[in-house]
């Protein structure tokens, strides 16, 4: 069965940094591209970044390039996201999700985990 379990999120200053972590499986992360995504209340859903282990293949939103990092460790089956220089409007549910290419588009990934809580205060 593949599963997916975010960690790492919580309450951080303007600012601030969080590391989230997504622990993979019932799968070898060779086998899908990890992305993360993240949704706003009545917003759409919006994909951060991706990775592919297999191939070493990422994808990173303009609008994340230079603040937040996608990483993985295979011998842990774990994806990360180092997400730096905070601000309020980061806020927002942060999922991990697998799917078989790498992409910005959320319609394509198969399996989600069940999203971990990022707050920034001002």
């Amino acid at each position: 069965e593949v599963q997916l379990v975010e960690s790492g999120g919580g309450l951080v200053q303007t600012g601030g940094s969080l590391r989230l972590s997504c622990a993979a499986s019932g799968f070898t992360l060779d086998e899908y591209a990890i992305g993360w995504v993240r949704q706003v209340p009545g917003k759409e859903r919006e994909t951060l970044s991706c990775i592919a282990t297999r191939d070493d293949s990422t994808y990173v939103a303009e609008s994340m390039k230079g603040r937040f990092v996608i990483s993985s460790d295979r011998a842990k089956s774990t994806v990360y996201l180092q997400m730096n220089k905070l601000t309020p409007e980061d806020t927002a549910v942060y999922y991990c999700a697998a799917g078989s290419i790498v992409t910005g588009d959320p319609t394509y990934y198969q399996f989600w985990g069940q999203g971990t809580q990022v707050t920034v205060s001002s």
